[in-house]
């Protein structure tokens, strides 16, 4: 009998901890999806420091939601390129170059980087946690983690404002929890309105060489590229492809684009030449790594801010669809 009560004690103690847990996760997740709604639905105007590799670069970011419809502006300080992201499309505009590019908008996500969207999907390969209180630009912050389950992505910190569930720091992190970058707002306010005009260039752009990079529907890329990426890490599919041309060639790039909803990779694929033959195997490119191989006759390079094995193994994928007919990403068994 006094087993008996000790085992129904011990089990109800089981479940008070795993209760306990759940609620704490529905919490974190909670803050995530408000962290979500926040940077898709407000007005702000704000000035954050990214830094990494040492490197720190001021951007101005203005977000303006008009009648249901988004418009961001995002301006290096320090550089003087601005990219601008409407309903359809994302354009850059890098006037050193006098270049814009423009792409079809494929996503949702904000133009700041180190600051990841919640979805459904990622608790699949994330664990989410609440951690302490803290105070970030002299507002109280609930920090956030965003935990890799598996060695093929990296994780976050997130300092979310009180009262707006807004990022006003995040940092990417390794498996050790080591920061590999991270943005830190210096400035943000929220504006009941913003003019048109303050999300629109400030360059013209005239004389400028405009170049249309045009993604395609991830289910027609195995019929027009007549290339596949099979046995990939667990959870990344393919979620837009495109013909390009990179500065320096005269061929068109083949350019894919892996993403496990969080974390992205992207892959291009190239006629070899001499100038890709010093870019076999693993490389550091800035926050990022990337990992060139040759198959048949190509240079195959994965290039993400994800771990070394995430690039080589998405590399190591690719593989040349002779007939042109298998899914173009098949997930790791």
């Amino acid at each position: 009998m006094a087993f008996l009560k000790y085992s129904v004690a011990l089990a109800a103690v089981a479940l008070t901890v795993m209760s306990s847990a759940d609620a704490a996760d529905r919490a974190a997740r909670e803050w995530l999806e408000r962290m979500s709604e926040s940077l898709a639905t407000r007005n702000y105007d704000g000035r954050y420091l990214h830094v990494r590799n040492s490197r720190t670069e001021t951007f101005r970011i203005i977000h303006r939601v008009e009648k249901g419809k988004v418009t961001e502006r995002l301006i290096s300080v320090d550089g003087g390129r601005e990219i601008i992201r409407n309903q359809d499309e994302v354009q850059a505009y890098l006037p050193d170059r006098r270049l814009v590019v423009v792409e079809k908008r494929t996503d949702d996500r904000t133009l700041m980087a180190t600051v990841p969207i919640y979805n459904e999907q990622l608790e699949a390969h994330y664990s989410i946690e609440r951690g302490a209180f803290k105070k970030a630009l002299g507002r109280r912050t609930q920090v956030i983690l965003v935990q890799p389950r598996d060695q093929y992505r990296y994780g976050y910190r997130l300092w979310l404002d009180d009262e707006t569930a807004m990022p006003l720091m995040s940092q990417l992190c390794d498996r050790n929890g080591n920061v590999i970058e991270q943005i830190v707002f210096a400035e943000l306010n929220f504006r009941e309105r913003i003019a048109a005009d303050a999300v629109k260039p400030g360059v013209t752009g005239e004389g400028f060489r405009w170049v249309r990079q045009d993604a395609q529907e991830p289910r027609l890329a195995n019929v027009q590229l007549g290339w596949s990426v099979v046995r990939v890490p667990s959870g990344f599919r393919l979620t837009t492809w495109r013909l390009q041309v990179i500065a320096g060639s005269n061929v068109p790039v083949r350019h894919l684009v892996l993403s496990d909803g969080l974390a992205s990779v992207s892959v291009f694929i190239e006629p070899r030449s001499p100038q890709t033959e010093a870019m076999r195997g693993l490389a550091k490119v800035g926050a990022a790594f990337a990992y060139s191989r040759d198959l048949d006759g190509h240079q195959v390079t994965a290039v993400g801010e994800v771990p070394a094995a995430t690039v080589e193994a998405i590399a190591e994928a690719v593989t040349k669809e002779e007939a042109a007919l298998a899914p173009i990403a098949r997930e790791q068994r």
